[in-house]
């Protein structure tokens, strides 16, 4: 009982120091799981036994027999189904070549240099060293997330990294079962008609029975057959009970089955879908958090004494310095991204938890069939993700400085609300090269955002979702553009010193325009104009409009006008080098040189009129 607590325990600890550190979180499981197993059991107990000892092919330890093999299996299939579910059609069709090519030629330059250096390195059969390369395709946005947060980087950079991670998750897991598969139906090695056969009803059924439960189970819940209340527990039934099911027709379809089951039902248009995503995230946290301190401390010394050469370490520097940029520079021949952009890709590729856990998965059901070859498996596996991770989540920043792509300066605009006026001030920014993410909670004003071409997140400003989206890096203005008083004040006090390192402003009250000394110094644009002034410029005169300025004079005179005619609101100055000042109600002094130009939303200026007021 202690011993099961205590995994509970420490992998929630894990977890926290992971959050406060911010770095991935397989690196404190996997280190604590070394530490309870086999180090305790080397350096520590003078009996030799391990503190946390799983034990699953005996009859004693916490999961006698093959009970732990059941365990790490449904939880291994719960963690597929629910990386399955991340995978949309319409981003692999949107996210543009340089990632399309990386999760297709990047996988393939894996597969195969991976496969061939661990041959002819350790004398692995062709079958095994397969399987290894397989496993370490993964990269996976639970380790990529981490390094990247605090790294201000260009916005093709993080994107590129952030979409790779998430959909080579299923990819390269889907690749790692289909080749274990095969080896499992052939364990002798020797290819037979037989072997095909069995292959083939392997993923007939792991195929067939993924596709057709997830409509059942999509279908099930749309017509709310299932009470709310019952909904999350009633899916993870299903995918349990799919993945034992196919696993019953044809030997070791059941992975295949859910990661196929989540992928469909990932690119339904279930209104439920998030829900779902969120209860299985929250599962997949506690079951990585079990999952990998068991695994951790089920090795034994004899495994890391077997790979404890310098053949681990030219396969890692292989595996670090010659695969992962070959697969990187042949993936992005022809695409805009510059040498030390490709070069820090190229630098950036830990591996994730889903390599970790389907290698030991995978290395204990081979090990235990007798294949030759299959005690390597897992602690290889485990030295590329502990090593590639501690090297990326020490070096990552610093690799981004050398190599000239971390940004000094974070220029990019994150607008609070995607109404009319936000989509409007959003897309004349992007037509200036300016980077600008809208987020907006309505979903409608979200699509006719991205029908504009604007970048923009459909989430809750009260979510913590925000902090974790690393494409928001070079954001350095944050303006709360609601016409909710209260969603502005939170969303400058929240969001106001990670993405508003070089401004964070909020439109003006009712009550803060009645009284020119309530003018707050995060005040946006003008005092005069709150949301409903701005909605209803917009509704007479939808464009923005630009002004030359002579002066500082000159564009005081302009800025009087704006105070006293409602249909002309002041927003940016843009300076000779077309870079855009935020106009602050609450700061007037602005330097202005000719050459300027005052850029602001509503009908355009009556040149006599300004002049008169000159």
């Amino acid at each position: 009982m202690v011993e099961l607590a205590g995994i509970i325990i420490l992998g929630i600890l894990a977890q926290w120091v992971a959050w406060r550190l911010k770095i991935p979180a397989i690196l404190p499981l996997i280190l604590i799981g070394l530490l309870v197993g086999p180090v305790a059991s080397e350096f520590i107990n003078p009996d030799g036994k391990k503190w946390i000892e799983p034990i699953w092919n005996g009859e004693e330890g916490l999961f006698p027999g093959e009970s732990l093999f059941y365990f790490v299996s449904l939880a291994i299939s719960i963690i597929l189904f629910e990386g399955g579910l991340t995978l949309r059609k319409n981003e692999i069709k949107n996210v543009g070549p340089v990632i399309t090519k990386l999760i297709t030629v990047g996988t393939i330059t894996t597969f195969f240099a991976a496969a061939i250096a661990a041959y002819y390195l350790f004398g692995l059969s062709w079958e095994i060293s397969f399987l290894f390369s397989a496993l370490i395709i993964v990269t996976g946005p639970t380790v990529i997330t981490p390094i990247l947060r605090n790294i201000p980087l260009k916005k093709d950079v993080s994107a590129v990294l952030k979409w790779e991670g998430i959909l080579i998750d299923p990819i390269g897991a889907l690749v790692a079962v289909l080749v274990f598969e095969f080896i499992s139906v052939d364990a002798g090695g020797e290819f037979t008609k037989t072997a095909l056969i069995e292959f083939g009803k392997i993923v007939l059924f792991g195929f067939t029975f993924g596709f057709t439960f997830a409509h059942a189970l999509n279908f099930i819940i749309n017509k709310k057959w299932v009470p709310h209340y019952l909904l999350n527990v009633f899916a993870l039934a299903s995918v349990l009970g799919v993945f034992v099911l196919s696993d019953s027709f044809a030997h070791e379809s059941g992975l295949l089955s859910v990661v196929v089951m989540g992928m469909v039902l990932g690119n339904s248009k279930s209104p439920y879908l998030k829900e779902l995503l969120y209860f299985k995230e929250s599962l997949s946290v506690l079951l990585i958090s079990i999952l990998f301190i068991l695994l951790a401390a089920n090795i034994n010394m004899e495994d890391l004494y077997l790979i404890y050469n310098w053949n681990t370490a030219i396969l890692f520097a292989i595996v670090v310095f010659v695969i992962r940029p070959l697969g990187v520079f042949l993936s992005t021949l022809g695409s805009g991204l510059k040498l030390n952009e490709k070069l820090f890709i190229s630098w950036v590729g830990p591996r994730g938890i889903v390599a970790a856990g389907i290698a030991s998965l995978f290395g204990l059901k081979l090990a235990k069939e007798g294949v030759p070859g299959a005690e390597y498996i897992t602690p290889l596996v485990f030295v590329i993700v502990l090593g590639t991770v501690l090297l990326n989540a020490t070096t990552a920043r610093l690799f981004a400085k050398v190599s000239g792509v971390f940004l000094t300066k974070s220029e990019g605009i994150l607008i609070v609300g995607a109404s009319k006026v936000s989509r409007l001030i959003g897309h004349y920014l992007e037509e200036h090269n300016r980077h600008v993410v809208l987020i907006d909670s309505n979903q409608n004003n979200i699509k006719k955002a991205e029908e504009l071409g604007l970048e923009a997140i459909n989430s809750n400003i009260y979510s913590d979702n925000l902090l974790d989206n690393i494409e928001l890096n070079d954001v350095g203005y944050l303006m709360a553009l609601t016409p909710s008083t209260d969603i502005n004040k939170f969303a400058i006090t929240k969001f106001g010193e990670q993405f508003g390192e070089n401004g964070s402003f909020r439109l003006v009250t009712r009550e803060e325009m009645k009284d020119a000394n309530k003018n707050p110094k995060e005040g946006l644009f003008s005092h005069t104009d709150d949301f409903n002034s701005l909605m209803a410029v917009t509704s007479k005169f939808p464009s923005i409009q630009e002004i030359d300025l002579e002066s500082k004079e000159h564009y005081d005179s302009l800025i009087d006008i704006t105070d006293k005619d409602k249909d002309i609101i002041p927003l940016f100055i843009k300076n000779d080098k077309k870079e855009f000042i935020i106009i602050s109600s609450f700061n007037h002094e602005n330097k202005i040189k000719k050459g300027y130009q005052l850029v602001y939303l509503g009908k355009p200026f009556d040149v006599e009129k300004v002049e008169a007021n000159r």
